[in-house]
């Protein structure tokens, strides 16, 4: 929940132009709600993809408060995140309302970025790996082979986000290999491989670098590190 529509477009016109020539990744800014419209406007022309921060599963109806995937489509969004480890914390997500969530998005045209992790007490207590799993298979464990092809899955362990603590490389590349093997028994091998899955958790310029250089490490998911675009610009810079 940062940014007015005008320190959105303040933002872009800092962030272009230190992104403009890169090439080896794909970008995407997700705003909050009310800025969509100005970040899509700024993001014109520019390569840069915008998501939302969240979608509801229904077309329309009683939900207020509540922002549809074609909502979002006319809105110029082409992403939206899913399951985020706050709206789980704080909004009652859970692995259903994921599900049907990120039904939604693939159906009305939006990729969905789906976010999964264990708490401080789960890693500590062994059951990172059962947890994620467990949100995997409850979550995402359902959708048709070529969904997911729609869909990029976040690593988020909740206890490395805004805390300044982040998982090693290792810890990190280690949950990912096991995201992946689940997909890979759900589903196949070559689809598991295919998959992109991003870390997310106090990611800074300091430590892109070092989780990007493990295998299954496809990408970041930046939360605080992206508010300020020269920051933002060196993570994706890293190389």
């Amino acid at each position: 929940m940062f940014k007015t529509g005008g320190e959105t477009s303040a933002f872009f016109d800092a962030f272009v132009p230190q992104v403009q020539n890169v090439t080896h990744c794909d970008i995407v800014v997700a705003p909050p709600f009310t800025a969509l419209s100005t970040a899509v406007d700024e993001a014109d022309g520019t390569g840069i993809k915008i998501s939302a921060q969240d979608v509801h599963w229904e077309k329309e109806g009683a939900f207020t408060g509540e922002v549809s995937v074609r909502m979002l489509r006319e809105a110029g969004c082409t992403y939206a995140i899913i399951g985020h480890s706050e709206r789980r914390q704080y909004f009652g997500e859970t692995d259903e309302t994921v599900e049907k969530k990120t039904r939604a998005a693939i159906s009305g045209g939006l990729k969905a970025i789906v976010c999964v992790g264990e708490l401080l007490s789960e890693r500590d207590s062994g059951q990172a790996v059962e947890v994620a799993g467990r949100q995997v298979r409850n979550g995402l464990g359902r959708l048709t082979g070529p969904d997911l092809s729609h869909i990029i899955v976040a690593y988020e362990p909740v206890w490395a986000i805004g805390t300044g603590r982040t998982a090693t490389p290792e810890i990190a590349a280690d949950m990912h290999a096991a995201i992946r093997k689940t997909f890979a028994e759900i589903y196949n091998e070559a689809a598991a491989d295919a998959l992109r899955i991003l870390y997310g958790g106090s990611v800074k310029p300091d430590n892109i670098a070092a989780l990007m250089k493990k295998e299954d490490i496809d990408g970041a998911l930046v939360g605080g590190a992206s508010l300020d675009p020269a920051s933002f610009a060196a993570i994706i810079k890293y190389l």
